[in-house]
């Protein structure tokens, strides 16, 4: 428990300092978010009413700690670009969405990483082909897949129509077909990332004491892979796993926008285009909320599973 709660209180402090970093810097973007929010054609009044109402004519400090009280009280108050809409409403609609799309991506991660990490120490030329496929992975970010694959499966293929969303409500088996893909784009190059990890970590215990031993007794190599090396192998991965989580929520923003997603990346490009400070502070906050909390539930699973941890102190 003493390692929880100082894990606990460092993402604490962390997500504070995040706070004062999100608010400061988007103050620093030009533009005024009443004028943008009225449009040109506003007087003077209206805009200078809109900044009062918004709490612009107040100092630095002040609005800062009035937005971090009404941040934690929940009362997270109300859009200026959605004509004055809800912010956790508007959120609680498109969170959905984007947890769907990160779920599924982790998933994919799972699903192809662990089995090409285990065929790529089968044979000499099975490491080579998963050592040039990572490689060219790595090299390629989300959103060039994103493209990709819009290109071959959706205007080739004809496997989905680009830019056709539907929701879970309309049809779930069509919104979990039209996320397969912009998935695949970001489960790709970090699968590929834990891939070049676990190879390297199972590599290093197929040197170790207890392979030798067993493979003398008779286990079939195939077996030890898959009962011993996986298991021992797969534990310094937790943490880059955690790492995996936080970057795969962070990194459907953009595949969003590539795919024509409503989730909250598009929420967030939106907003920051019409400077609704209200709507990007929230959304900012909660990405960095969920990327500390992916790490620190790494950082503690990790120290339940492997005794060793905790008994050496280390964190």
């Amino acid at each position: 428990m003493g390692f929880i709660g100082k894990r606990l209180g460092i993402s604490a402090v962390t997500l504070f300092l995040v706070s004062i970093l999100t608010f400061a810097s988007f103050r620093l973007i030009p533009g005024d978010a009443a004028l943008l929010s009225l449009g040109i054609e506003a007087s003077d009044a209206q805009i200078e009413a809109l900044r009062a109402e918004m709490g612009l004519d107040r100092s630095f400090p002040e609005q800062y700690f009035s937005w971090l009280a009404n941040l934690l009280t929940g009362r997270l108050g109300n859009s200026a670009r959605f004509r004055g809409a809800s912010v956790s409403g508007i959120i609680l609609e498109r969170l959905p969405v984007t947890f769907s799309l990160a779920g599924l991506a982790f998933l994919f991660v799972i699903l192809i990483a662990f089995p090409v990490s285990l065929l790529s120490v089968k044979s000499r030329l099975a490491n080579r082909i998963v050592t040039t496929l990572t490689a060219l992975n790595i090299s390629m970010p989300g959103f060039f897949l994103g493209i990709l694959f819009i290109w071959i499966f959706g205007i080739l293929l004809r496997l989905f129509v680009p830019g056709a969303y539907v929701s879970f409500r309309e049809n779930p088996a069509a919104f979990w077909h039209y996320l397969i893909f912009p998935a695949l784009a970001i489960a790709l190059p970090t699968a590929a990332l834990l891939v070049k990890f676990l190879r390297s970590s199972i590599f290093r215990e197929l040197r170790s004491d207890y392979v030798r031993s067993a493979l003398s007794k008779g286990a079939s190599r195939s077996h030890v892979l898959r009962c011993h090396v996986l298991k021992n192998a797969s534990l310094p991965a937790i943490t880059l796993l955690g790492m995996i989580a936080a970057e795969i929520f962070s990194g459907s923003i953009v595949i969003e926008q590539v795919f024509g997603i409503p989730g909250i990346g598009r929420l967030l490009i939106a907003s920051i285009n019409a400077r609704d400070y209200t709507l990007i502070q929230t959304i900012t906050i909660y990405i960095a909320f969920v990327v500390i909390l992916a790490n620190t539930l790494a950082d503690i699973f990790l120290q339940i599973i492997d005794p060793r941890i905790r008994l050496s102190g280390k964190v």
